[in-house]
């Protein structure tokens, strides 16, 4: 039973690893993105929500994001454009693709791209709708503007910011397609045993 439970445990570290690696590499507009690759952070949590689900998985990444955000803005201050009050809204932003990855996940709905590309297209629009708007009303950039009144700004960013995540999105899904997680943890119990 505790060997199970290391095995798990082992599989959620791998995973962590992955993710963090590739937030650290594609976070946007910081002193790590080598190669200008577009952010991959909606990508991240609607994965981490499939793949570790546990809050706590949920809360260290958003921690990485947070360290490496304000660390390119102790670099350079130009950096740090976006940490104002309205950088919060990132949270529930996240937050929307994470419950969409762990649902995704318990009704067993990521191979079905009938409605795998539905749920997650809704997912990163509401995502957007929300760092958007809680940027543009608490960042204090703007003036003291009414919901109303920001709803109009930011809309010419919603196909960068999806399409970049919906490249993600689906490598992820090739790869999940293609690559079975009960064979990677069989082959890994194998390895143990020997």
């Amino acid at each position: 039973m505790s060997f199970q439970y290391l095995r798990l445990k082992t599989h959620e570290t791998l995973f962590l690893i992955i993710l963090s690696l590739v937030l650290i590499l594609t976070r946007g507009s910081h002193i790590t993105t080598f190669y200008n690759l577009p952010d991959a952070s909606l990508a991240l949590f609607l994965v981490g929500g499939i793949y570790l689900k546990n809050i706590r998985f949920f809360l260290a990444l958003f921690l990485l994001g947070l360290v490496i955000d304000f660390g390119a803005s102790a670099f350079d201050p130009k950096l740090g454009f976006c940490l104002t009050n309205g950088y919060w809204g990132l949270i529930p932003a996240y937050g929307v693709l994470w419950l969409s990855g762990y649902f995704l996940y318990h009704k067993k709905l990521i191979q079905k791209l009938s409605i795998f590309i539905p749920i997650v297209s809704i997912a990163i629009i509401l995502a957007f709708i929300i760092s958007t708007q809680t940027y543009y009303i608490f960042s204090g950039r703007f003036g003291n503007p009414s919901f109303f009144d920001s709803v109009l700004h930011g809309w010419e960013y919603l196909p960068q910011y999806f399409l970049s995540s919906f490249a993600y999105i689906g490598i992820f899904w090739l790869i999940s397609h293609f690559v079975n997680i009960n064979k990677f943890l069989s082959f890994y119990k194998k390895f143990k045993s020997s």
